[in-house]
Parts: C-alpha cells; structure tokens; sequence
C-alpha cells in the first residue's frame, strides 16, 4: 500500500459498468447496500458504446437508406438518394451520448460511488484501484465482477487501420466500396447487412455451414437468401480464412473453400470470429478465483465464484455474450448478496439476430426437446398471413411455437420475420409464468399487429387456426 494510501471501505464492489454492471449496482443500492462501481472506460460498456447501441443505430440508418431508394411498389419514388455518412455517424454517437449519460444520472439518482480506474484485487476483501496518476484501495464486503470481454484477434489477422474488429466496424468515416466479413456469427451478418445497405460489396466467409449457426437451419436460410437478393453480398460457407496482405488502398485477403485458394481485394476486413472474457488482468489466481480454461469464471447458480463473497456475471461466465443475460445476472448476484434466494434459469433468456429478417429465439428450439424426449406440438403460423405484416411490406418469415403434449405448455419458439426482435418477449413471458398455447390464443391482441402472429400460432399449436386452413 502506498503512502496516504488509506483504504475506502464499502459494502458492494462492481468492477465493470456495462449493461452487467451498471444493473447490479443500482439493484444493490435499491437493496439497502452501499456500492462502488470501477469502470475504466466509458459507462455502459462495450454494448452501450461500441456494440449493441451503435450498430442498431447503423442498421437503422442502413435501412433508411435502402428504403428510401426502393419504395416503388407503394407509389414512392426518390432520385438521387445520398449518404452523409460523417452525419450517420454523428447521428449514432448522438444517441450513443444519451444513453451512457442516462447510466450516470441513475447510478448517482442511486447514490452510487462513480470511481474512474482499473482494478486488481489485493485479496478477497480489497482491491487496488489504478488511474495514469493514482492508486487507490478499496475494501469491500462483497464484489461484482463484471468486466465484459473484447474481441479474439486471429494470429494471421491481427489489428491493423485495414484489418477491424466491430469496434473498428463501427467508427468507419466512410462508406467502404468492400468489405470482407470474417465470421457469419450475428455480429458478422448484422454489420455485414449495414453496410451492403449503404451499398458496400460485401463478401463473408463463415468457416461452419451455414451463417448464422445458434439458430435453426429454416430461419438462418431466410436471411442468406435475403442477403443474397441484394445483389451486391457474396457468401462463402465452410470457408477458411488463411491470411490477408495490407497495400496502400486497402487489403489482400486469402481463403480456401473447397481446397481451392482464393483471394478478394477490398478496402477492409472485418473479423468478427467470438469474443474472449477479459479476465487475465484482474489478479483472480491472488485470490483464488477458479477459472476454465478459455478463462471463464466458474459459478454457481447465484453467480458466485469459488470465493463465497465475489460474484461474476455477463460475458465472464458460461452461456452466450448477450447484454441481457448480464443484466439479468447483475439483478441475482445483488439479491444473492442481499440474501434473497435468487437463482438463474436461462431457460426464458431470448437471443436475436437484427438480421433481415430479424432473427429471434427463446426456450426449446424443435430440435432440442426431441433431443431430451419430451413429446412436443411444433406449431407454425406464417407472417404472409398477417395483415400487419402485408400493410409493411414485409411478409418473409414465420414464426413456431413449442408446447409440450402433454398440457400444451409453452416451452420454446423461434420468429423469423419483421418485429421478431420484439415479439419474441411476449413467448418469454409466457415460458416464465408457465403458460399454455389455450391461454395465449384466448389473449385478445390488437389488429392489426404483427402481436396476432402469436395468438395465431397458439392456435394452430391447440388444432384451431382461423387464418390458415389446418
């Protein structure tokens, strides 16, 4: 410990202010506990400021634009439609700006310790709180990791102004003529799908069968082919990126497909190939925090790590890097310490793709609960039978519910089609309060809205569909 260095004490501390983070530490201090949260770079983290927020901002712009060029089915014409991609981008950080400044206001309305630092735990009670000009202890009776993750980086594709991650992806100053998209994950295909709207040449190499691999066949090929139909996107399935040469205009990228090399110039590449947890600069082995090999934190079902009084939540754990399974995890790891009998269950998490279509999946998929035996009714309703779907446009897509034979409970579904991402919250309520497809199709929903979609395919699930012929 340094000179004058005496250790501030709390009773909660949240390393990490991302949507894991900031979550835990505001439910804490709603449950009687004095926090510290530590971030050393902006509020909200990766998702807030250079992840989910921004790119559904680009992906909105995106989708602007192409509209605004190809309305002449509905009578609407436009010439000479421009982007000014420096005021897209001023755009987006606008809205970037609003939400990271709406953390602060609620983590102080909280009364929340806002603290600027990196921190490295001394043991399990303290750690050390590290700026360019100070180091500060703290100790704690409880602590939150939350820490995210960042980027892999492939050895044969390291980081260069050429050769990008989606952080990268995302601050571009212009419109690039073509992109090479390294991994058909939902990070590939969504920034993929931006930018081939603002007209990029997009090529994306995805190293598996399929783009899109976490969700079923059916779904994923919708969005290939709509990605296809542009005319300005190229795929490449079970593709193996081999390495990339930099020239003073862009770069030089080699694949193998079908054991014949290739290579595709183009003015970047991106690599969007998973994300790594950032836990090897923590000092978890001071303290004995057990980790997997791929350094994911080991825990329990109350988010507690191998030390009885450190939590850990979001992208440092097991499951997939999405915002709200760390927010969900932030809100039990604080009642945990509260000592309330919190616990996870996934099972209700949904995961979406803002693909076109979107993308959106929550439960059992089909294939999963014949995998554990569990009699099932997949039921399938079609968007090209909804009016709301047709009033916009945009009849691709279905979606299909499952229930369990037994007593129609709702245990899955998946939506493919406009709104999914939206619509999928309704089916994770309805697996959360263990409802039925009778109860769902006797909930009266609005028309037109894309919602009867759901009361529809609950219908078809209990052998009474009105809007298809059974």
């Amino acid at each position: 410990m340094v000179v004058g260095d005496f250790p501030i004490e709390t009773d909660t501390l949240v390393i990490g202010a991302g949507p894991g983070g900031y979550v835990a530490a505001i439910r804490a201090a709603q449950l009687g506990q004095k926090v510290t949260i530590v971030e050393k770079g902006t509020l909200g983290g990766v998702c807030l400021n250079v992840g989910c927020i921004p790119s559904k901002a680009l992906i909105n712009a995106g989708h602007r634009f192409e509209n605004a060029k190809h309305s002449e089915d509905m009578g609407i014409k436009a010439e000479n439609v421009t982007v000014d991609f420096t005021k897209v981008q001023e755009w987006k950080a606008s809205v970037v700006d609003k939400l990271t400044g709406g953390v602060q206001g609620l983590l102080k309305g909280n009364k929340v310790d806002i603290v600027k630092g990196e921190a490295y735990f001394v043991d399990a009670n303290s750690v050390r709180v590290m700026d360019e000009n100070s180091a500060q202890t703290y100790t704690f009776k409880n602590a939150i990791i939350a820490t995210g993750s960042r980027p892999i980086e492939l050895p044969t594709f390291k980081y260069t102004d050429r050769v990008i991650n989606s952080t990268g992806a995302l601050a571009l100053k212009e419109v690039p003529k073509k992109l090479v998209v390294i991994g058909g994950g939902y990070i590939g295909t969504e920034l993929g799908t931006a930018y081939a709207n603002f007209g990029t040449e997009v090529v994306i190499l995805e190293g598996g069968d399929e783009i899109l691999p976490g969700f079923e066949k059916q779904m994923s090929s919708l969005v290939k082919r709509n990605l296809k139909k542009k005319g300005n996107v190229e795929i490449h399935t079970n593709a193996l990126a081999k390495g990339v040469k930099e020239t003073s205009e862009g770069v030089t990228v080699t694949f193998e497909v079908k054991g014949e090399e290739k290579t595709v110039d183009a003015d970047y590449v991106l690599v969007t190939v998973g994300r790594r947890p950032n836990t090897d600069e923590l000092g978890l082995e001071q303290v004995g925090v057990e980790l997997t090999d791929r350094g994911v934190v080991k825990t329990d079902k109350q988010c507690r790590t191998s030390v009885s009084n450190i939590y850990a939540i979001g992208d440092i754990v097991d499951g997939p890097p999405l915002a709200h399974k760390a927010s969900y995890e932030g809100k039990i790891a604080a009642e945990a310490i509260a000592g309330e009998p919190a616990e996870i269950d996934y099972l209700g998490i949904p995961a979406v793709v803002f693909s076109e279509p979107e993308l959106a999946t929550v439960g059992y998929t089909e294939a999963e609960a014949k995998a554990e035996g569990i009699e099932i009714v997949a039921a399938k309703f079609p968007f090209a039978a909804n009016g709301r779907a047709l009033s916009l446009d945009a009849t691709d897509g279905f979606m299909k519910m499952i229930t369990r034979k037994e007593d129609g409970l709702v245990i899955g579904a998946q939506i493919a089609g406009v709104g999914a991402s939206d619509m999928i919250s309704e089916l994770s309520l309805a697996i959360e309060a263990g409802v039925t497809a009778e109860d769902i199709a006797m909930t009266i929903h609005a028309h037109p809205t894309l919602g009867e979609i759901t009361m529809e395919t609950a219908e078809v699930a209990i052998g009474s569909p009105i809007h298809i012929v059974k």
